[in-house]
């Protein structure tokens, strides 16, 4: 089912498909509710919008990274997903380099839950991550 987020004056003509990855307290969807960090998301809700601001994909994966009893950085086992963007409060200094030697924007969240904040993407509110939390802590 495809549901359409708030579009700002952009029309998007000429782009392709952008898949937001965002870290996420649960399962709900479009609600979910953003968790405060990066790496210790319970899950990661992964949004595929078309140019027009509409999601046309929407999904949640659990976080398997060392936080959560598996093993390497989660930024790792993101990119496989492919994502053109991460949006959180939050994330660590490595985290946070992976994803800029990969290419992939990192934006700060400016509201609670997964739908707001695709919304304020498209608007382009979000402003980029341009340091890691210094108290991020690895096992």
């Amino acid at each position: 089912m495809e549901e359409m987020v708030e579009k700002g004056s952009d029309e998007g003509e000429g782009r392709k498909n952008v898949r937001i990855v965002i870290p996420v307290l649960d399962e709900s969807g479009l609600t979910a509710q953003i968790s405060g960090h990066f790496g210790r998301a319970p899950y990661f809700a992964v949004i595929e919008l078309n140019a027009k601001g509409t999601v046309v994909n929407q999904q949640t994966v659990p976080n398997v990274g060392e936080h959560f009893g598996g093993s390497g950085a989660r930024s790792v086992g993101i990119l496989q997903l492919k994502p053109n963007a991460v949006i959180t409060y939050g994330m660590g200094p490595r985290g946070l380099s992976i994803f800029q030697n990969a290419n992939v924007a990192v934006l700060r969240a400016n509201a609670n839950t997964v739908k707001a904040v695709i919304a304020a993407y498209h608007r382009d509110e979000l402003v980029e991550l341009t340091e890691g939390c210094h108290e991020a802590r690895h096992r």
